[in-house]
């Protein structure tokens, strides 16, 4: 049997956005299995992968020491093909007939999906979409959690994100559901523990029914909540690469950051940069206008 050791990247919408390399190698590869390594914090995104092997995990914390037990472990397997998007040179260390790395590898274009896959542009093909994997078991958890909600036309929002200057005012996510609110039936507002309180503004007098969803959900559950949603707007943040990768319409409001490369990959996928990358600036009917345009781009795109 074939092995492919796939080495990704860390934060969870850096790990989304290499799903397409992943994709590619196994198209490439179709009978190939395929071992990865990443960290603790993004293996969830690849847990339900149906061609993976193991996963193996490369712990910052364990230093040098760490790095040679790691490799160690890898060294006993013999690969067909090492991809390695990292930059550490960890894929010279080990056994393979064949190695992609980034040293010398050109990008395909802007987006860091195009980066990545300039890695492995000498197996050629098209570029896929981004991959979460869903399984029966959560599927069944999101309807079950979205039983209450009326109609089907919700509205997902992600109003948090690691850094305040990326995150957009919470009174600034309501004035955007009043606005929307012809569109909608309701709103679910998702994201971490540390987005319970914003969330809370947000759900405060809101002018649709809401469901507050943050800190109550892991990442696949909230991967298989957005799946179900009409459309996903938010923050620069690891949601907007879930939504997206699940075949939501995303809408990303972007303040400081770096949108051309950053934004959730796919033809659904639409992003507005506040003025001087400054989101204090961004006025909810601006983003209202956007999020119009999105909806009546994603009903064509339906009805074709």
């Amino acid at each position: 049997m074939q092995r492919i050791l796939f080495i990704t990247l860390s934060n969870i919408g850096d790990v989304v956005l290499t799903t397409p390399v992943l994709e590619r190698l196994h198209e490439r590869y179709p009978e190939a299995v395929i071992d990865i390594l990443t960290d603790a914090r993004a293996r969830e995104v690849l847990e339900h992968c149906p061609y993976r092997g193991a996963i193996l995990l490369k712990e910052k914390r364990a230093c040098w020491r760490g790095l040679l037990r790691l490799v160690h472990t890898l060294r006993r397997a013999r690969y067909e093909v090492i991809v390695d998007l990292r930059t550490d040179g960890l894929a010279y260390l080990l056994r393979a007939k064949r190695r992609f790395t980034k040293w010398r590898a050109r990008p395909l274009g802007a987006h860091a999906v195009e980066d990545h896959m300039g890695v492995i542009a000498a197996l050629g093909g098209a570029i896929p979409p981004t991959q979460v994997w869903l399984n029966d078991a959560l599927r069944d958890a999101a309807a079950t959690l979205l039983a209450a909600l009326p109609g089907r036309r919700w509205l997902a929002l992600g109003p948090g994100a690691n850094w305040p200057p990326k995150t957009w005012a919470a009174e600034r996510f309501r004035e955007l559901v009043a606005l929307a609110k012809p569109s909608f039936d309701a709103v679910i507002l998702l994201g971490g523990p540390n987005d319970r309180e914003r969330a809370a503004l947000i759900a405060e007098d809101c002018a649709l029914p809401c469901l507050n969803l943050c800190g109550a959900t892991n990442l696949l559950q909230a991967a298989a909540v957005l799946a179900r949603a009409r459309v996903f707007v938010g923050n620069d943040s690891g949601l907007g690469h879930l939504a997206s990768a699940v075949g939501t319409a995303t809408l990303t409001v972007f303040g400081p950051g770096r949108p051309l490369r950053y934004h959730p990959w796919g033809p659904q996928s639409a992003w507005i940069v506040a003025a001087d990358q400054n989101l204090d600036s961004l006025s909810a009917t601006r983003v209202a206008e956007q999020l119009d345009t999105l909806l009546e781009a994603s009903a064509h795109a339906r009805r074709d």
